[in-house]
């Protein structure tokens, strides 16, 4: 695959710095609250980040966090809510750029990623529902404002990032889309009116190969402009051993560019507009299990085929290969006015694109099925207005409205070869050499008003109550071609109508309203210490299953609201002259109508489906300390106890023959660990004479859990750990460079993130990384 013109570029500017075996720095702005609009998401005050680790403040305390969570700008110690937040330092300093990659970083998550239509976000559990082009996901994902409605809409790099907050339990009061398991608010940093001209290259095994260049700085006056472009290659971990080549890699570039308008303090306006490519062979699958019965084999070995049946050996031996090919982007405008007294009012008006077509394998070496999936169009408007009364009264409210609108349209296809009847059984000429195309569609009009207000009681005592009321009007058509391939008759033509028979739904409607409300209650013990509860009621609408309907039958296409009811309890508090921080919560949680993705063993295909009712309740800790001058640690853990209070209808593994089975009362969410961990350390210090060495390490740890839901045995993900270190040296003065040498996974530990259903009863899985180890050079010119 060859980099496109975007990459091209991107590598041909950088091309002059690499004499200089460096990158350049990557400056934080530093700001203060006055300067902060409104609408800025997450911005680190005081915090000014150098080359991937966390610069040394003059009394080496924790740095304050600045987030308007709350729609105004205040210190993440005092949001009475769980969040976590992560600074460009951190980031940079374990080298995630990917958000498949936070789960190493941030407590109670799991992210599901097969490639970008495949992939969702979890939250204490909750969310795992992805591929599902009908239904938004549990975890809403914003980036800079703007609501993502595809969990893929995310998969790009994101090597421009100032801050990234992850707020758990129910949110929608003050965020664009009702979610029920929590909030991923990614802020990219704004355009600043000083001058910034960097580059960085990183270099790798397996292939790695990234560039970024950044240009920024004032335009006119009152104009500034930000430039970003990046183009990444990774040749692939996983050899397939059918003609010797790598896959699961590829070929990723964007360009972001922005401009930021200042008048004063009474109005500023921020436009943006993106691109990204990928052109990838992502979604390469490994051989897990065959499940109870082995059938899997013995009809593999029916036809010749020879998977490879050891994980271990990052390998696959495939006829046709995997591909994916992605291109998506957009434009945004957030515009503030700030009047008399400090009230503001602000819009955000923001389209978005993103198209998706994949080639996928059966996963065999000889022509079974030579491709199949499910390709997607997806187009989306929102607009957002928010009234913000001064702050600093006894009363501060927040009011707005939102609409959002979608169409999307899919393709789910089969394209089969000469031996599929052999391996599946079906009569001879049923399913061999027949193609299938089921084309659907599907559009949302989505409206909402939200309003919150905190009364500020006492000087120590707070107390915020919030509300939404969300209607959306759903509609979608779902056909099925009739299929092409060799005239039959008899069995066969049963067979093949039975699999392949032509389908129209008709008109599907859904029409919902949802309510979402907060009672949240916090109480300041003193300057370091914050108490705070809160209850939340979070509904996010019913969808529509944009796949011609199985076992299920056309009941199956609609897809009841997720209702969640949900309890917190925390305290935030800082000891020791802020060297300390300690934040910790429990929760709970119960959700009824569970969304989540079913496999159909006879159409062979994930559908949406609400499963019974769950319950999850745990403990979160948090904490960063900086013990010693130019020392950070970080660390966090959380519980969760995620179960079934009733689902008696749950899709039955294979090694139970019924139809359905009961699994109320158990521990069986997908992907929803009772244990996640994760632990980073940063160290600086002067190593010279306008230099500085530094060291970032950070562990993560994922107990095992169920990769299905049908809670098979043979489908579980076994507990794993991994480790990322990195060491650099950055000049202090004079011209900025920074290069670090890294290693990611450094124990090179086995390890699987997501589990898939497949044939006959097997189990397919995706495989983490290997270790990888590399270079990043900066420079700043």
């Amino acid at each position: 695959m060859q980099p496109s013109a975007i990459a091209l570029a991107v590598l041909a500017l950088i091309q002059p710095v690499q004499s200089h075996a460096a990158a350049a720095i990557a400056t934080a702005v530093a700001a203060a609250a006055g300067g902060l609009s409104d609408d800025t998401s997450a911005i680190t005050a005081a915090d000014t980040t150098v080359g991937g680790s966390a610069a040394v403040g003059a009394a080496g305390a924790v740095q304050t966090i600045l987030v308007t969570t709350r729609r105004r700008v205040e210190s993440s110690q005092n949001v009475p809510t769980p969040m976590s937040v992560l600074g460009e330092d951190v980031l940079d300093g374990s080298r995630t750029y990917r958000v498949q990659d936070l789960p190493q970083l941030l407590p109670s998550t799991t992210v599901n990623y097969v490639h970008a239509r495949q992939m969702s976000f979890a939250v204490r559990g909750l969310g795992n529902n992805p591929a599902s082009d009908g239904l938004e996901g549990s975890v809403g994902v914003y980036l800079d404002n703007v609501y993502l409605a595809r969990p893929g809409m995310a998969a790009f790099d994101a090597l421009d990032i100032a801050q990234l907050e992850l707020l758990r339990g129910p949110q929608g009061t003050l965020f664009g889309k009702n979610t029920t398991a929590g909030v991923l608010n990614i802020a990219t940093k704004k355009p600043a009116f000083n001058t910034e001209r960097s580059a960085d290259l990183s270099y790798g095994q397996y292939g790695h190969k990234q560039g970024r260049l950044v240009l920024n700085g004032a335009i006119s006056d009152g104009v500034a402009g930000r430039l970003t472009a990046y183009a990444s290659r990774d040749d692939g971990y996983i050899t397939n051993r059918y003609d010797g080549s790598k896959v699961q890699g590829g070929d990723r570039h964007g360009v972001r560019a922005q401009a930021l308008v200042e008048q004063g303090r009474d109005f500023n306006l921020r436009v943006i507009a993106d691109y990204h490519e990928e052109d990838s062979n992502n979604g390469t699958l490994v051989f897990y299990s065959a499940g109870p019965s082995g059938k899997v084999l013995t009809q593999a070995k029916l036809v010749g085929a020879s998977p490879v049946l050891d994980a271990r050996d990052r390998a696959v031996n495939l006829d046709t290969g995997s591909h994916v090919a992605v291109s998506q982007g957009g434009a945004s405008a957030e515009a503030n006015w700030t009047f008399a007294g400090d009230a503001k009012l602000t819009s955000v008006t923001a389209y978005r694109f993103w198209n998706f077509t994949p080639k996928n394998d059966d996963g065999l070496n000889v022509p079974v099925t030579l491709n199949a999936g499910a390709s997607a169009r997806h187009k989306q408007f929102t607009q957002e207005l928010r009234w913000a009364t001064p702050s600093g009264q006894p009363l501060e409210s927040v009011f707005g409205a939102y609409y959002y609108r979608q169409k999307l349209s899919n393709n789910s296809f089969n394209v089969n070869g000469p031996l599929n009847d052999l391996y599946n059984g079906t009569p001879a000429g049923a399913w061999s050499n027949v193609t299938s195309t089921a084309p659907a569609s599907l559009d949302v009009d989505s409206y909402a008003l939200f309003a919150q207000s905190t009364w500020h009681a006492t000087a120590q005592f707070d107390i915020t109550a919030g509300a939404r009321v969300t209607y959306e009007d759903k509609g979608a058509r779902i056909t099925r071609n009739a299929p092409v391939g060799p005239a039959v008759t008899g069995a066969a033509l049963a067979s093949r109508n039975a699999r392949y028979g032509a389908f129209d739904s008709g008109d599907v409607q859904l029409s919902q309203n949802s309510p979402t409300a907060l009672l949240n209650a916090g109480y300041k013990v003193n300057n370091d210490v914050l108490l705070y509860s809160s209850l939340s009621h979070g509904e996010k609408s019913g969808g529509i299953n944009l796949s011609v309907p199985g076992a299920g039958g056309v009941a199956s296409l609609l897809v009841g609201t997720e209702r969640a009811n949900a309890f917190e309890a925390g305290v935030k508090s800082q000891w020791f002259e802020n060297n300390l921080q300690l934040n910790g919560n429990v929760y709970a949680t119960i959700v009824h109508g569970y969304q989540s993705n079913a496999y159909d063993q006879v159409s062979r295909t994930s559908y949406l489906t609400n499963a019974g009712d769950v319950r999850t309740r745990g403990v979160e800790l948090e904490l960063v300390a900086t013990p010693t001058r130019g020392l950070t640690l970080r660390s966090n853990v959380s519980f969760n106890d995620a179960s079934y209070l009733k689902y008696t209808n749950a899709p039955c593994p294979p090694e139970r023959s019924a139809t359905f089975c009961d699994l109320s009362g158990r521990n069986a969410l997908v992907n929803a660990p009772r244990w996640i961990a994760n632990a980073s350390a940063q160290y600086a210090h002067r190593a010279g004479e306008g230099l500085q060495a530094y060291v970032n390490a950070n562990y993560a740890y994922r107990a095992d859990t169920y990769g299905t839901l049908d809670a098979s045995e043979y489908s579980k993900i076994p507990a794993y750990s991994v480790s990322n270190f990195s060491v650099g040296l950055r000049s202090t003065r004079g011209a900025a460079w920074d290069v670090s040498l890294w290693v990611k996974n450094a124990f090179d530990k086995h390890y699987y993130t997501s589990m898939w259903n497949s044939n006959f009863g097997s189990y397919n899985a995706v495989i983490g990384t290997p270790r990888t180890v590399g270079v990043t050079g900066r420079y700043e010119f």
